[in-house]
């Protein structure tokens, strides 16, 4: 008879201590929890901290160990594997990772991936068939329309779109049309929008996936999180299947790495790793250490910029030179996105779209004499950071479609950091003036 060090293919003594999420009747919050859950010093010499495992690949206790983790690894038995193989399927940094990114939004799985791109590419690879259409929400980061049209486009992949802000009712009626086209294979949506800041009623966008197909038939609904996620939403509790997220973003939060994930329901995640086994995008362990620093600043890092950004937004909002702000804080009361910003969110965040006077000389002239926030793409890093979306990331998106989706040349997408609100609006007063 087998012993259980057999059955389960970890050595007995060799189990990571479980770690605790209560105290008591006492739940503890992600926050505390990031400061150690999922590892366990006894295994790393006593070490507060993770070791970073630079090794390519790991020993088995015995042969028998090593089939039974393989058997994981490919599928034959259900559960992935038992322990460490090789680092193209998982690494003690990386396990510890998504042992904690689960955390934030309650979910079963988490997968890391060595950026935001190679998390959606796998995600779109592991689902999309020749023949399928994806619905998605509309605007999309620019390389994720990349993804969609241009590079599954060329497999026979179509897709179908409605605008961000659409009522249930459009939401079911592009779903609709996609059936008619082809098997749906997936609802994507990002929410709030890359640039514009719209938001994506993923309740409504559930409920119409529902009512179109049979339990048994449902595709998955994934959502881009990066720009309020996982403080300000939590997209998993309003029926989205995954999220997504850009860990370069706020969860990096310091503009030093590149790094992706997603979080979701294991059924849907399970077949996602077996595409990341095959074609190796996990993160490296070196990224997924700094990434265990990073989330133990996160609730820190967000609320400060959070606090700065609706600072910096009621200054601008007034400016002469400034048509308008595309801010979460500042939703019409009664309208739709505010009544699902107030279902959603929990938060404004502090990405947000600045629309200037005029046309992308006016937009180049406030970007080019800003002093403390720096000209670059990315965002919620610590430092703020602003960029012209029309002519830098979104340049690729057909001038027509970026019109419809108010991708305007005068519009400047702003990232909030953790310096001193008030010297960060006389940057921008400054910069305002060679507008």
């Amino acid at each position: 008879m087998e012993n259980e060090a057999q059955i389960s293919g970890v050595p007995a003594s060799r189990r990571p201590k479980k770690s605790p999420t209560a105290i008591g009747n006492h739940q503890l919050s992600p926050e505390s929890m990031m400061m150690g859950y999922g590892f366990d010093p006894a295994l790393s010499e006593g070490s507060l901290k993770p070791p970073v495992f630079l090794t390519s690949t790991f020993v088995f206790e015995t042969a028998a160990h090593g089939k039974r983790f393989f058997e994981g690894i490919t599928g034959k038995r259900p559960g992935g594997a038992d322990g460490l193989v090789y680092s193209r399927f998982n690494g003690p940094n990386q396990e510890i990772l998504e042992a904690r990114l689960k955390l934030w939004e309650e979910a079963e799985e988490a997968l890391t991936f060595s950026s935001g791109m190679s998390a959606i590419a796998t995600l779109l690879l592991t689902f999309c068939r020749p023949g399928d259409v994806i619905v998605h929400s509309g605007p999309l980061y620019a390389a994720t329309e990349t993804m969609i049209a241009k590079i599954l486009g060329q497999f026979g992949i179509s897709w179908l779109d409605f605008p961000s802000g659409a009522t249930g009712e459009e939401i079911a009626a592009v779903i609709d049309a996609a059936k008619a086209k082809g098997r749906v294979a997936m609802i994507y949506l990002e929410s709030p929008a890359n640039p514009t800041n719209q938001l994506v009623d993923v309740e409504a966008v559930r409920a119409a996936r529902d009512a179109a197909f049979g339990a048994d038939a449902r595709p998955p609904i994934a959502i881009d999180n990066t720009f309020l996620g996982p403080l300000w939403a939590k997209p998993l509790a309003q029926g989205a299947d995954v999220s997504v997220y850009s860990l370069t973003k706020y969860a990096g939060g310091h503009s030093d790495l590149v790094a992706g994930g997603l979080v979701g329901a294991k059924r849907f995640l399970d077949p996602v790793r077996m595409m990341r086994n095959t074609i190796g995008t996990i993160l490296d362990p070196n990224t997924a250490w700094m990434l265990l620093r990073s989330l133990e600043t996160l609730e820190l890092r967000m609320s400060r910029a959070g606090e700065n950004a609706v600072k910096v937004c009621e200054y601008l909002r007034t400016h002469e030179k400034v048509e308008s702000v595309g801010y979460l804080g500042f939703l019409e009361e009664g309208s739709r996105q505010a009544d699902i910003f107030k279902r959603h969110c929990t938060g404004a965040g502090s990405t947000f779209s600045l629309y200037l006077k005029g046309g992308e000389k006016e937009a180049f002239a406030f970007l080019d004499n800003l002093t403390i926030a720096h000209l670059a793409v990315s965002l919620g890093g610590t430092e703020t950071l602003a960029s012209a979306p029309a002519a830098m990331t979104h340049l690729s998106v057909p001038d027509e479609r970026k019109q419809a989706l108010g991708i305007t040349d005068n519009l400047v997408r702003i990232s909030i950091g953790v310096e001193n609100a008030d010297d960060l609006i006389a940057d921008f007063e400054n910069a305002l003036r060679a507008v």
